[in-house]
């Protein structure tokens, strides 16, 4: 795999475009944006598990499941169209026909994504106009990924795109995205808005099933504040323009086409994790020697969401017993007598605990390697050989400022 720039537009095929269309409360900042495939795509998408779910969930799920293809995708930021009744579900059908016949499409090749405030209706008029003036915005370029990844970030500090290339079957395959996410973000699929592109050739089924293994590692492993998006919405589109032989069955293709979107997805979980809202640190933690994955997932999941742990790391406070506590009651069976943990930043590495009892050590030198901004938390078990990674970020008291006024 190499890293290229670029974003959606990386792969070949695609543009895309950006714009202020009106929806947001502060005017003037870009709020709408389109993506637009050449020809009709191969589509997979996972999305929220939170029974509460967003109109254009609702959507995209039934694009995904009963649609031979997409083309396209619409998204704003600034209204979430949740909770917004049968007038939210006529919404999405209007954003998906006004979309459909501006681009010449059918309406049901059109994906749609919303992020914002929950419980509020799309302000239709300035969603329509923004969607007939996106097509003629639309460009092939890196920038106007980059206007697409700007217009859909709501308490994003950062623009979040990515671009990788491979080969497959002796051909060069590109896959990019976009996405979104700083708060309401827990384990629990999608944990954001993210769209992804590539020109690989590969069936609906390998692309769904490569979609959800590389997720279940990456995205699914991140959290910031414990709370599961009523929006979350991870979906690919691929075109085939790379030429390479169909994948259609999980050979050496699609191992490394996985293996590629896994390792992409992961580097854009870290990129969440460490824009949450109001977060100073990004947290890593590495679980190894675990009896099984679902284990090892379990408690390094139950670590990084611990709002205890979370504080600790914001105070440079290398408190091992909130480590164990959180692997205490995460469910998962493992040895307490056998734990190790370590804290690990660019400062150096120190040990806490060692077979599960806190060690006296250099407080100091501790506070010195928690005051960096990437921490790893690496805990050790002597129950087998299995691994997990978990992400996510300090809690720190400009969460509650952001949150406390979102809307208001």
């Amino acid at each position: 795999m190499q890293i290229i720039e670029g974003g959606v537009t990386a792969a070949k095929g695609f543009k895309a475009a950006g714009m202020a269309a009106g929806i947001k409360y502060k005017n003037g900042k870009k709020d709408m944006a389109m993506v637009v495939s050449d020809k009709p795509c191969v589509t997979a998408g996972t999305f929220t598990l939170n029974r509460v779910f967003a109109a254009p969930v609702k959507w995209d799920k039934d694009i995904v499941a009963n649609s031979p293809f997409a083309q396209a995708v619409v998204v704003n930021s600034g209204v979430a169209n949740a909770c917004t009744g049968v007038e939210g579900d006529e919404a999405c059908a209007l954003e998906a026909k006004t979309a459909g016949e501006t681009l010449g499409i059918s309406a049901d090749a059109v994906l749609l994504g919303s992020t914002g405030v929950i419980g509020m209706q799309l302000p239709m008029d300035r969603m329509c106009a923004g969607i007939k003036a996106l097509p003629e915005l639309l460009d092939y370029t890196k920038e106007a990924g980059t206007l697409a990844a700007e217009a859909i970030m709501t308490t994003d500090t950062v623009k979040k795109q990515w671009a990788v290339e491979t080969v497959l079957d002796g051909k060069k395959v590109t896959i990019g995205g976009i996405a979104k996410g700083s708060g309401m973000i827990h384990i629990n699929m999608g944990t954001t808005l993210s769209f992804v592109t590539t020109d690989a050739a590969i069936s609906s089924e390998m692309l769904k099933s490569a979609l959800i293994e590389a997720a279940d590692v990456s995205y699914n492993m991140v959290s910031v504040d414990g709370d599961t998006s009523t929006n979350d919405t991870l979906a690919i589109m691929a075109s085939g323009y790379a030429g390479n032989k169909e994948i259609t069955e999980k050979n050496d293709d699609y191992k490394t086409f996985t293996a590629v979107l896994t390792d992409a997805f992961k580097k854009v979980a870290k990129k969440l994790a460490k824009d949450g809202e109001g977060a100073t640190k990004l947290l890593i933690c590495k679980v190894d020697g675990a009896k099984d994955d679902k284990s090892a997932k379990i408690i390094s999941k139950s670590i990084i969401c611990s709002s205890l742990v979370k504080a600790a790391m914001f105070g440079a406070d290398a408190n091992c017993g909130r480590i164990l506590c959180a692997i205490g009651y995460s469910g998962a069976e493992t040895d307490v007598k056998k734990i190790d943990v370590s804290y690990k930043s660019a400062k150096g590495e120190i040990l806490v605990c060692k077979d599960g009892n806190g060690l006296v050590f250099d407080e100091d030198k501790a506070k010195e390697i928690l005051l960096e901004d990437e921490i790893e938390i690496l805990v050790k078990l002597g129950d087998g050989n299995a691994s997990a990674e978990a992400y996510g970020c300090d809690l720190t008291y400009d969460y509650v400022k952001i949150n406390g006024d979102y809307r208001t």
